[in-house]
């Protein structure tokens, strides 16, 4: 006989860190922070010819794209995150616009090293005072754009890029798309500096090449930071991942109970600190599933799980 409530062998497919929706408010604040700043800086830099002006101008823009693609992720993630069609969820959904903000970014890097080496091949004359201006509120900006974003679970996580697995520590909720956008508002930090930096030597000095130079160094910042995004979100999408302790820990839970072998195993990334696991095994004493996923109960990252069971009684077994 069917049994008909079948809650009991039925879970959620929400994987996401649980902090989306401050992160979402959070990212749209930020966001109209940017574009006013954007226009001002953009505007100010044509009027003034001020290559430095305009590169930081840019750089906010792609931040404020990036962003804004981050902001719809949430959006679209949260109002889809019961939809049947998704097979694991919506967690992948920021990872996706992450990725998408970064082939941005490195257009609009392409074209900031274009227009700077133009301007190096003539003297520019710009008006310093009034750019210099602009640019102190636009560092103003980015420094009130990182505290918006930062502090609020993003930091003490440097540990995930050297795969240390404390499970209380891997297992948190932290957004690590907001977190590389909080990254990125301290490049436009640092862009802002520099523009600054390359106006007060054009002003007092005459190094007007300052100016363009400043707008190749923005370049290579969101070249870099776009570069590191798209490796990082890329190989989330692809499945792929360099981690080798995640399934020596599977390994050793699955095969420190009885005689338990693994056969097959596949981990992929479901969601910020959520994977999923297809866990093959032999045996000699076959138990039920849940007897397995009680094992790795231990490996918190694993939200999802789905193991098959060989029995093992003939003479490859030995």
């Amino acid at each position: 006989m069917h049994v008909h409530n079948l809650s009991s062998w039925q879970h959620s497919h929400h994987f996401q860190s649980g902090l989306e929706a401050s992160a979402e408010r959070r990212t749209k604040i930020v966001v109209a922070l940017t574009i006013a700043m954007m226009v001002a800086e953009i505007a100010a830099g044509t009027i003034f010819n001020s290559m430095a002006l305009l590169a930081d101008g840019w750089h906010m823009s792609t931040h404020a794209g990036a962003l804004g693609i981050a902001a719809f992720a949430y959006a679209f993630a949260r109002s889809h995150a019961d939809d049947q069609r998704f097979t694991f969820g919506t967690g992948k959904v920021g990872t996706l616009g992450g990725f998408t903000s970064a082939i941005i970014l490195c257009m609009v890097a392409l074209l900031m090293v274009w227009e700077s080496a133009n301007r190096l091949m003539t003297v520019q004359a710009i008006a310093f005072d009034e750019a210099l201006m602009v640019a102190v509120i636009g560092l103003v900006v980015n420094v009130v754009s990182a505290g918006i974003l930062g502090g609020h679970g993003l930091g003490d996580d440097h540990d995930h890029c050297g795969h240390h697995h404390d499970h209380d520590h891997h297992r948190d909720h932290h957004d690590h798309n907001l977190q590389a956008a909080y990254i990125h508002v301290l490049a436009d930090v640092l862009t802002s500096v520099l523009a600054i930096a390359a106006l007060m030597l054009g002003k007092y000095l005459g190094w007007w090449w300052m100016d363009p130079m400043m707008g190749l160094v923005g370049a290579a910042v969101i070249g870099k930071w776009a570069w590191g995004l798209l490796r990082k979100t890329g190989s989330v999408l692809l499945d792929h991942s360099d981690d080798r302790e995640l399934p020596e820990e599977v390994r050793a839970a699955i095969e420190g109970d009885a005689d338990n072998r693994l056969s097959d195993l596949h981990l992929w990334q479901i969601g910020p600190g959520h994977w999923g696991a297809i866990v093959s095994l032999v045996t000699r004493t076959p138990r039920e599933p849940g007897h397995y996923k009680t094992l790795l109960a231990e490996v918190h990252e694993l939200s999802h799980v789905t193991v098959e069971v060989h029995p093992c009684d003939g003479a490859s077994c030995c």
